[in-house]
């Protein structure tokens, strides 16, 4: 439950480029082996997206619940080897692992163990809408839904101390707020503990005594509210009072119950990690770094901290022995960012995810003791030679007003100044999301088949400091818009890159992006490929969720209130500006998505029509907002391809 303003806002309309899968015997619906494709002229196989996103997808049970088994012997994971996210049972010895759910439609996510017995909970929606139940698997297999009813979403927070309860948030009672229910252990009877009268929750204190609340009042401005749930009259109090712009939210409590640890920028341009102790009320400053603080948590005991960086786009990682105050020796581990650190309930066992641009996440088990790791997973389809993947890097480029716009650039193998080679600007999520460095098989399918691609981080995205954070709120496809406009001269000022085809791929606010560039800058870019993009700012914003009631206030400072600002919202959407769109566009959607309707698409592509220009359209029927089945991406990247070498290559 625990993320920084930043990451929390980012949900309100990121994109959700993400995977899924499940089976029943991982090891026999895993990707297998296949011929390797015959090598185009630079001796690199040209694979096919089946091949990349045949590549297992693992995460792990959430750190506030019980991510090892009670005998220590097993991790709790979530894989998509068989096409849908399931959740599984992993043997620390490497042996094969068991599979607790088989969906073959909607995902299923790992949530944790109980402490005591095999039970598992788990999450799921339906089909991407992302309306999630919190289920619990018994030990004989059978599943009982924990949270039942329609229309709402439920999500689970912790265990509390000597797991005799865990807490869960449902919008049950009225769609729009979260309130706390506290479930027993054995039997699942459950009380109402906390009616939200309007925040975000932010994490419940394991001894069960403390609330920590979000209140988002606008995209620079949040406080954190405390519940003592033992008052007699248990009302929010505010504790982080301050003047002007600030942002606070929570990222957990300590293991002790004493302390809420959270994240403010208030004392420069990034967000630090900070303690509040509950007996005394003290503020007191635990991390600070010339990045944001991601995270940080906590093993069981407390002995261990986990911190994570986002430093330009990758993610840096630090554990610290709390006891001998030094940050703890690991054995020798593979290159790449280190994700997803969870601990055993004794903290003598940690398993984490590896990842980097040519290494899919893998999850590692390390002993602390014997100080030694093994290696469980095998990610990578074998079918391709990591050789052939594509390494990122981190640079920059000026914009219009000289302000310096960070991207991860992928080049091709075969990129050079005899050979240049098409180029994609891709446009991430958000408005406030971020592109960053690490394994995405869209990517290396694209460079893989010939094309560069440019993730720009322009003004509005996270990781770079408030103050570059909020340089597009309500400008939204003005000066962001530019920054991306400048990705193309950027990528014309490589001998690499052929400068005369050029074209704009996003997700979310970035496939807003795509066609606002098509029909705002219709000359610019080549091509676009729009996925699930906002095209109508009016409707979406009058259409938003229920459940994201607590973010409205922050989301409408962040672009602008429908009530007033419905003109500057027509001016700035791409439907209403349709007719200038002259190049080829390729638009897909998930016909679930409850962020961007599937009527946004229909409209746009039938605008597009009308102007006789090349438009393809790509519908999934049991998809939303991001597609999580892998015949689905499978489908998507190959349309992807197909419609650039239509359009875009020589």
């Amino acid at each position: 439950m625990s993320a920084t303003l930043r990451s929390a806002f980012l949900i309100l309309i990121a994109a959700a480029l993400s995977a899924c899968g499940g089976s029943s015997e991982p090891d026999a619906a895993a990707p297998q082996a296949q011929a390797e494709p015959a090598p185009a002229a630079d001796g690199i196989p040209r694979y096919s997206a089946e091949a990349f996103f045949n590549t297992i997808s693992y995460g792990m049970a959430s750190s506030t619940g019980y991510p090892f088994s009670p005998d220590g012997s097993k991790l709790l994971v979530t894989a998509d080897n068989t096409g849908i996210f399931n959740v599984y049972a992993m043997p620390i010895d490497g042996s094969e692992p068991t599979a607790f759910t088989e969906s073959d439609d909607s995902a299923r996510y790992a949530i944790s163990w109980f402490p005591a017995d095999e039970r598992v909970l788990f999450t799921f929606d339906g089909n991407g809408d992302e309306l999630n139940h919190v289920a619990v698997r018994e030990i004989d297999g059978s599943v009982q839904d924990l949270t039942p009813g329609e229309n709402l979403k439920a999500v689970f927070i912790r265990f509390e101390d000597g797991g005799e309860h865990f807490f869960l948030a449902t919008t049950e009672r009225n769609q729009r707020s979260f309130d706390i229910y506290r479930y027993r252990t054995d039997g699942y009877e459950r009380e109402l503990i906390f009616e939200n009268p309007g925040f975000s929750i932010g994490d419940i204190s394991p001894d069960g005594r403390w609330v920590a609340l979000n209140k988002p009042r606008t995209s620079a401005d949040s406080d954190i509210y405390i519940v003592d749930l033992e008052a007699d009259s248990p009302e929010p109090v505010l504790i982080s009072e301050h003047t002007g712009n600030v942002a606070f939210s929570t990222y957990e409590f300590s293991p002790d119950s004493e302390h809420l640890v959270y994240a403010t920028d208030q004392h420069g341009e990034f967000a630090q990690a900070w303690q509040y102790e509950m007996a005394s009320g003290a503020h007191s400053v635990l991390i600070e770094a010339p990045w944001d603080v991601s995270y940080v948590t906590f093993s069981p005991s407390g002995r261990f901290q986990v911190s994570g960086i986002n430093a330009d786009a990758r993610t840096e990682v630090t554990v610290l022995d709390v006891n001998a105050s030094s940050e703890l020796a690991l054995p020798e581990l593979p290159p790449g960012d280190l994700r997803n650190v969870r601990f055993s309930a004794d903290d003598k066992l940690m398993a984490l995810i590896i990842n980097a641009d040519d290494s899919p996440s893998d999850i590692h088990v390390i002993d602390l003791g014997a100080k030694t790791s093994l290696q469980l997973t095998k990610a990578l389809n074998p079918a391709i030679k990591p050789e052939h993947l594509v390494r990122s890097e981190v640079i920059r480029y000026p914009s219009f007003d000289g302000l310096e716009i960070p991207a991860i650039q992928y080049r091709p193998h075969n990129a050079s100044a005899e050979n240049p080679v098409p180029a994609l600007v891709f446009v991430h999520g958000g408005p406030g999301g971020q592109t960053r460095t690490g394994y995405r098989a869209l990517f290396q399918h694209l460079v893989n088949h010939g094309y560069a691609v440019l993730g720009a981080n322009n003004r509005g995205s996270s990781g770079y400091g408030k103050t570059f954070f909020h340089l597009d709120d309500k400008r939204h496809g003005e000066e962001d818009l530019q920054d991306i406009v400048y990705g193309r001269k950027y990528l014309e000022s490589l001998d690499w890159v052929d400068s005369e085809r050029i074209g704009i791929i996003g997700g979310s606010y970035g496939g807003y992006m795509v066609t606002a560039a098509l029909a705002f800058e219709p000359e610019v870019f080549d091509v676009g490929i729009d996925i699930f993009g906002v095209t109508n700012w009016v409707r979406t914003l009058e259409s938003i969720p229920p459940w994201w009631e607590d973010f409205k206030e922050a989301l409408y400072d962040e672009m602008g209130d429908p009530a007033t600002d419905a003109e500057r919202h027509r001016r700035i959407s791409p439907l209403f500006h349709a007719e200038n769109i002259v190049k080829p566009l390729l638009v897909v959607q998930g016909a679930n998505d409850p962020r961007v309707l599937q009527v946004e698409s229909d409209e746009i592509v039938a605008a597009v029509q009308k102007n006789e220009v090349p438009v393809e359209y790509v519908v999934f029927p049991d998809e939303g907002h991001g597609f999580s089945k892998r015949s689905n991406k499978i489908a998507a990247s190959e349309a992807y391809v197909t419609f650039l070498d239509a359009y875009l290559k020589p």
